[in-house]
């Protein structure tokens, strides 16, 4: 599925559209069809890794554990863990 991921933290030119694996949700998880998104001021810190909490959650030298951006999302539900 296509994605649009960040692999180094900086401006919007590390953005970066790559085919990334569909999830598989887990128990008490969905997996939802998304329609529409958006670009939130949440989704820029965490990319540009500022405030330095930011930073120090996802990782010091380059994202780990949030790779995807955008959490505000409208879509349709496809699968259920």
């Amino acid at each position: 599925m296509p994605a649009v991921v960040y692999e180094r933290h900086g401006p919007s030119e590390v953005l970066l559209l790559r085919q990334v694996p569909k999830p598989v949700p887990k128990a008490n998880e969905i997996l939802i069809e998304v329609h529409a998104t958006s670009v939130t001021p949440c989704d820029w810190r965490k990319c540009k890794a500022v405030p330095l909490p930011a930073r120090l959650y996802n990782g010091l030298p380059r994202p780990q554990r949030v790779t995807i951006l955008g959490f505000e999302l409208a879509g349709r539900v496809e699968a259920v863990g």
